[in-house]
């Protein structure tokens, strides 16, 4: 049976087309208003402004949910997915009413906990009231802590807002700053009225677009987002989830599957994974390769009966991850659409020169076949706000690779392409081909490369992504022309929001000869 009914669901908070709609300039995406350039504004009145300025929210914060569900049962787990869907709908427009409201919030410093951040929490309990409700009718086990997840907080910005055009000194915008703004409180709202809007937030346009915001509303990235790739020390990439190579002793085979790099322009905003059924789930457009038939509407079936970008025709499987842009100005066939420019992922879309599909072995073992549509993800759309634990994405150029950066996107001499490098988790539970969570059923090897908790390896997805990006400029503090990952609104398209995707279609024939292949030491394809 396939995995999906042919019912494509939108999230609840559906409002949230009419708020882009009007949030966008042009298909130029989000923008910040431009609160202190009005002509009738006092020098006095333009200093307090700014001084409140600088005291404002960048992002909302919000616990992910879905991270701590790792056992659903099967006949809730549609349900779930769908509500948790709902739920980043209304992240998603609690962000975009933080954009549209900074003279409001300039003016009241309960702005936000009252108007914006207070109906998100009591929106989220409502939906967190049906996962429960969801859970127990399927007679899972609800996990205890759930109802202490609504409540989001304000995330300070990691550098100062745009006033006029100028961005100050700013501040580390790649960092890690774990400080919460707004008061959480218990803000009264509709009472579980979950339409996802955001009420009668004061939604206020302001002076337009902001000067040198590369066209997303300074959604970033910013300046501090990047690095020089000599700046970066060589082999001093030390996150939880590391880029070695397994292939060493046990298995030490790579076979190499060639499935193009989207020629085909097969782009959408969906996921299948992460939110089957429901349009614009990913809130970010993705590359698609080998399989032809992904979308949120695609069952097991549809991907098995798929047509396939791939050279070896055995091999259907879905490989995607978020586009890449530069943020030079151009309108994009998206530019005006949910997951495109009306959620702050502007610019030209790039194609990558290559993107090579690499399998290898692993040190202390034999693997063993991957079970047919697998599921797996590896590095975290939320990482801004979630944090490192799931970050597992890195960038580097062309002759610099021992040079690994997850928290900055590299800048590259001239001669060299920028590398984007994902390597995917190498142990499976030996039982299921997903998890509620979609992590919970495979895991990373341990230091010693062995798999842990009775976990079977198997092969070690590993993508190389090369593209030829003209080289960002930074003068005076701000950055021109950046690239940039698509993301969430609220993630500010922070390099260590990057991930990857992968659904194994692979028939039996083809899986089998990539087993022995690795396990035999051979270099195949």
């Amino acid at each position: 049976m396939g995995r999906n009914t042919r019912k494509r669901r939108m999230p609840l908070a559906t409002k949230a087309v009419a708020a882009s709609a009007a949030l966008a300039l042009g298909g130029g995406g989000l923008i910040w208003a431009n609160f202190y350039a009005s002509a009738g504004e006092s020098g006095q009145a333009q200093n307090q402004t700014k001084a409140n300025a600088a005291q404002q929210i960048a992002t909302i914060d919000c616990p992910d949910v879905g991270q701590q569900l790792p056992d659903v049962p099967d006949r809730a787990r549609g349900e779930v997915d769908g509500e948790l869907a709902s739920m980043d709908q209304q992240i998603t427009d609690a962000y975009q009413s933080l954009v549209n409201t900074r003279r409001a919030q300039a003016g009241d410093a309960q702005y936000v906990q009252n108007t914006i951040l207070g109906p998100l929490k009591d929106r989220r309990k409502a939906l967190i009231d049906r996962i429960k409700l969801e859970i127990s009718r399927a007679g899972g086990q609800v996990p205890g802590n759930l109802d202490e997840l609504a409540p989001c907080s304000g995330r300070p910005a990691d550098q100062p807002l745009p006033t006029d055009g100028q961005n100050g000194d700013g501040q580390d915008g790649g960092g890690q700053d774990d400080g919460q703004g707004q008061d959480q409180g218990d803000g009264q709202g509709d009472g579980g009225q979950n339409d996802g809007g955001q009420g009668d937030g004061g939604q206020d346009q302001g002076g337009g677009q902001t000067p040198n915001d590369n066209g997303n509303g300074a959604a970033g990235p910013f300046a501090e987002d990047f690095v020089n790739i000599n700046d970066v020390q060589p082999n001093s990439r030390n996150l939880p989830n590391g880029l070695a190579a397994n292939g060493r002793s046990g298995s030490k085979g790579s076979f190499t599957t060639k499935c193009g790099v989207n020629e085909n322009k097969l782009y959408n905003s969906d996921n299948i994974i992460v939110a089957p059924g429901v349009a614009n789930g990913a809130h970010h457009m993705h590359d698609y390769v080998g399989n032809q038939s992904n979308s949120s509407l695609s069952s097991d079936d549809d991907l098995v009966a798929a047509e396939t970008s791939c050279q070896n025709q055995g091999d259907k499987s879905s490989y995607f991850w978020p586009v890449l842009r530069v943020q030079d100005g151009t309108q994009e066939f998206d530019a005006a659409d949910q997951g495109g420019g009306a959620e702050g992922n502007v610019g030209r879309i790039l194609q990558a020169d290559e993107a090579q599909l690499r399998w290898v072995g692993n040190k202390r073992s034999k693997v063993v076949a991957i079970p047919k549509l697998m599921r797996i993800i590896t590095g975290d759309a939320k990482a801004f706000t979630n944090g490192l634990a799931n970050a597992n994405t890195s960038y580097s150029c062309t002759g610099f690779e021992d040079r690994q950066s997850t928290d900055k996107y590299v800048l590259c001499p001239e001669g060299s392409k920028l590398v984007r490098t994902s390597n995917f988790q190498s142990c499976w539970d030996g039982q299921n081909t997903d998890s509620a969570n979609h992590r919970a059923h495979v895991a990373f090897v341990q230091a010693d490369g062995s798999c842990a908790n009775g976990f079977k390896a198997i092969p070690q997805l590993q993508v190389r992504l090369v593209y030829d990006v003209p080289t960002p400029t930074i003068e005076n503090g701000q950055v021109k022309n950046p690239y940039a990952v698509d993301s969430f609104p609220e993630q500010l398209h922070k390099p260590i929001t990057d991930h990857n995707d992968f659904i194994n279609v692979m028939d039996e024939s083809l899986m089998n000869k990539m087993v022995k292949c690795i396990n035999k030491g051979k270099k195949c394809t």
